[in-house]
């Protein structure tokens, strides 16, 4: 399947906290893009999902980059 991580802003005491001072946390946030072929139809187009930030491959696409996961990566459905 491919994803596209959405990046959230984090702050703690009002101070913007960058990616590499979290980067203590395992788990990415994404959405869905295209599930693929051999992704049970429970997942969707659009479904937010959290994914192993090792996972999979990246491909860049119009100025986007994306992440090319297996289902066995994703630990989260919202």
């Amino acid at each position: 399947m491919i994803v596209k991580t959405i990046k959230e802003q984090k702050k703690i005491a009002g101070l913007d906290i960058s990616d590499s001072i979290d980067s203590e946390n395992r788990y990415l946030k994404g959405k869905i893009i295209s599930n693929g072929d051999l992704i049970p139809e429970t997942l969707q187009e659009g479904d937010i999902v959290y994914y192993d930030k090792h996972a999979g491959h990246s491909i860049t696409k119009d100025d986007n980059i994306y992440q090319v996961i297996q289902i066995q990566d994703v630990v989260i459905v919202e």
